[in-house]
Formats: C-alpha cells, sequence, structure tokens
C-alpha cells in the first residue's frame, strides 16, 4: 500500500472514460442538451401537481355489492342451504341438513357437524349426550328442529372468521322462517351468530327475537355438549339453562 501522501500516480482519464461509458450503458447519450431547460419553473409545477393531487376531493366508490338473496320459504331454503353456493360449498366432506319436524316449537342451533358426523348432526358421543340433554326435559329429536351455523365441518373445527358474518345472517334467516317459540344456541359460535355475544355473555336469561309476522322467539344460550364432555363441572349451569328452556326456572 502507498503511504499517505505519496503519489498514487491515478490514472484520471482512464476513470473519466470508465464513468462515461457507465453512463452510456444507462442509457444517457449526450452530456448537455442543445436547448435550455427551465428548472426551476418545472419544479413549480410538480409542487403545484402534488398540491393538487392532494386537495383533489376522493373518486366516488362504487356502491356496496347487496348479498346474495336467501331463498323466502323454508322448503326452499332447505334446499339451497346444502347446494353449491353457500359459503361451504367448497369446503371438504358432506352437506349435513337440519332435521327434525316442520315447524317444530322448538329449535336448536349448533357451530358445525361434528367430525364423525355423517348423515345427521351429532351422531356420536356428543350426539348421545345431546340425547339424554333433551331427554331430561322432556324431549327428543322427533319433536325438535336441529341445525348448524355451517353445514360442512370447517378444517379447524371452527366457523371461519372470514365468513361468520354471511353464516351469521343465513343462520337468523332460518331462524326467522322457522319462527320456532323457543330456541336453544348451543355454544361460542351459535351464540355469536344469533345473539352476536358470546354464551358467557348470553347466559342467565332470555333474548328475544322479533318476527316480520309479530311472531316472537325467545333464546337461551348454553353450553355446547362437546364442551360439557370435556368440563363435566359445567353440566350444572348447562341443566339451569334447560329448566330456563322449559320454563320450570325463572331467569
Amino acid at each position: 500500500m502507498a503511504p499517505m501522501g505519496a503519489d498514487q500516480k491515478i490514472d484520471w482519464a482512464a476513470h473519466a472514460a470508465s464513468a462515461l461509458d457507465w453512463w452510456h450503458d444507462a442509457g444517457v447519450d449526450v452530456t448537455v442538451g442543445d436547448e435550455g431547460f427551465a428548472w426551476l419553473e418545472t419544479a413549480e409545477r410538480l409542487a403545484e401537481a402534488r398540491q393538487a393531487a392532494r386537495t383533489a376531493p376522493e373518486p366516488a366508490t362504487a356502491p356496496a355489492i347487496p348479498p346474495d338473496a336467501l331463498p323466502g320459504d323454508a322448503p326452499a331454503f332447505a334446499a339451497w342451504r346444502i347446494g353449491e353456493t353457500v359459503p361451504e360449498a367448497r369446503w371438504g366432506g358432506a352437506a349435513i341438513a337440519a332435521s327434525g319436524p316442520a315447524g317444530a316449537d322448538l329449535l336448536v342451533f349448533v357451530d358445525c357437524p361434528e367430525r364423525d358426523d355423517r348423515e345427521l348432526l351429532m351422531e356420536g358421543d356428543v350426539g348421545r349426550l345431546f340425547d339424554r340433554m333433551l331427554a331430561a326435559i322432556g324431549r327428543s329429536r322427533a319433536d325438535t328442529g336441529l341445525a348448524s351455523v355451517c353445514v360442512r365441518r370447517p378444517t379447524t373445527g371452527r366457523v371461519p372468521r372470514d365468513t361468520e358474518a354471511r353464516l351469521g345472517e343465513i343462520a337468523r334467516h332460518h331462524v326467522a322462517l322457522a319462527a320456532p317459540q323457543r330456541l336453544l344456541v348451543m355454544g361460542d359460535a351459535a351464540s355469536r351468530a344469533i345473539l352476536a355475544m358470546n354464551v358467557a355473555d348470553a347466559r342467565g336469561r332470555f333474548h328475544a327475537l322479533n318476527h316480520k309476522d309479530g311472531k316472537v322467539t325467545q333464546v337461551v344460550a348454553s353450553h355446547h355438549p362437546r364442551f360439557l364432555l370435556d368440563r363435566p363441572a359445567a353440566k350444572a349451569e348447562a341443566w339451569k339453562d334447560l329448566l330456563m328452556l322449559t320454563g320450570e326456572v325463572e331467569q
């Protein structure tokens, strides 16, 4: 290395030529234009354009696309619900329809089919507990409607957040068409779909759903049987909910 201050014999001509070659490769083919350029005027115009862009009114947005119309009668809705235009149509697994007699005075809503459900909602251990819960208040599937927020099971077993609002709208439409006297929502997802709140906040009181024809559905929120299998201590709370549903216990 040459000592500081020593003549390093830099070839300035070669450096200049190299720099010119680099600019030429970058697309610069002249060093000076033949005509003058109003740099200050151009800067002023650019500043004016930027100010105009900042103060210009926002462009009008297109009106929101209305949601797909839902079938207006129960038979058409039941057929549509397991068809190819619902939010869950592309999910895996079979679609499981709601069950129970038309016009049942009690309707139960859960979140989605269980992993081992094939033809009916809640067929396995969860279903056996559900059947015992119905029997405890003198009911059975033969006189009780049963439906789910999702007709197919989500991959995660939970209602996806990106479709939760639409599925809730569909669930509320289902309830409006059925117009039962009492509705039991079991689990957080079903409670959010119908009541827009989790079970912990909704339990312990009736919630009224008013229908267009003047009918009113009284809604009770309780734990899902799946939750009760994992936490048996919560069965006491679920029992109180069932008694309130039947009117045997005041809210």
